[in-house]
């Protein structure tokens, strides 16, 4: 196939060209390459998007499958409008959090979304409306050529947010040490691997497979995630674990961001975050590895970024002694 990815240089998008070459396709990326380097074997057409020229550099051609996954209206707009009618199936990468609500377990993809932002150009902040936006301008354009992939969390190699390495990394950084655990074991967490994502995104291009799927991974009690990462990091020392009721007195911050409790979310309303259904994906042919597995791959990718480092996700060592401290007195 010929594939057009707008993007290519960075994790989700340089995973989808490398195996995509590794599958024998011909790729080519239209990124500003400030990213890093594409994949061995693919074709950077260096263009920043902001522009009205963006676009010009890219090979006039009919392309098998096009991949987007920009969450700013204008982007998205300005490549259905360059792409769109010579595309021949079109994968935008949306998210989860295009969704209103998050307050019912085992949602599937029939829940209300957000309102989609009126503006091309957006802040941060209205990122999950910014998706809406972008879901609907593709389906107006590429109607029946379109897979919308509503995006969980998603971690493996590569991944820099720091979340889903957070607690394989804090077990191999200390095994030795007490470890500060939520005392929530039944609460859900779901990752999933960049890879398999990439692998499935293919796939649905090469079958000409469409429609709309929420793509999270395999739904793994905390507890049970807890305990998988002490056995991959090779933690042997004390688990100490903390209230739910005390950590939210102790303003732990939740999920993600410096000296949170990554992956853990007990937020009022949130209780379906982490446990959607996932069942359309997996009756389109969406298959996970195995836990182990990906903890195993994860933190070979922790250890290359460096356990000591100061982190985007998960508690400091300061502030997790601090908590056990003030939780032991």
């Amino acid at each position: 196939m010929e594939i057009l990815i707008l993007g290519g240089t960075a994790w989700l998008g340089r995973e989808i060209a490398t195996q995509a070459i590794a599958r024998g396709h011909a790729v080519t990326c239209l990124a500003r390459g400030e990213s890093g380097a594409v994949a061995d074997g693919a074709t950077l057409v260096a263009a920043d998007r902001s522009r009205p020229d963006a676009y010009d550099g890219v090979p006039v051609r009919d392309w098998d499958a096009v991949f987007e996954v920009s969450w700013e209206p204008g982007f998205v707009k300005g490549a259905l409008a360059a792409f769109g009618a010579r595309a021949k199936h079109w994968t935008y990468v949306s998210s989860v959090n295009a969704y209103e609500k998050y307050d019912t377990p085992g949602a599937d993809e029939t829940a209300v979304l957000r309102e989609p932002a009126a503006a091309d150009a957006v802040d941060r902040e209205l990122y999950g409306e910014a998706k809406v936006a972008c879901e609907l301008a593709s389906r107006e354009v590429v109607g029946d050529r379109l897979v919308i992939a509503r995006a969980g969390l998603i971690g493996g190699p590569g991944d820099r947010s720091d979340r889903a390495g957070a607690w394989v990394a804090r077990a191999a950084r200390a095994p030795e040490e007490p470890l500060l655990v939520p005392d929530t074991p039944e609460l859900a967490t779901s990752v999933i691997d960049v890879r398999d994502l990439a692998g499935w995104l293919l796939d649905n291009a090469t079958e000409g497979r469409t429609g709309t799927f929420d793509v999270r991974g395999p739904l793994v009690p905390f507890g049970e995630w807890i305990e998988l990462t002490r056995e991959v990091g090779g933690h042997t020392g004390p688990v100490v674990r903390a209230p739910r009721e005390w950590l939210v007195e102790q303003k732990v911050d939740q999920y993600m961001g410096p000296d949170s409790l990554a992956m853990w979310l007990v937020e009022p309303g949130y209780e379906g975050w982490s446990s959607r259904s996932g069942a359309a994906a997996a009756a389109a042919g969406l298959t996970h590895r195995s836990r182990r597995e990906f903890l195993a791959d994860a933190l070979a990718w922790e250890r290359e970024l460096g356990l000591d480092r100061e982190r985007k996700a998960g508690l400091s060592p300061a502030r997790e002694q601090e908590l056990i401290e003030s939780l032991e007195a």
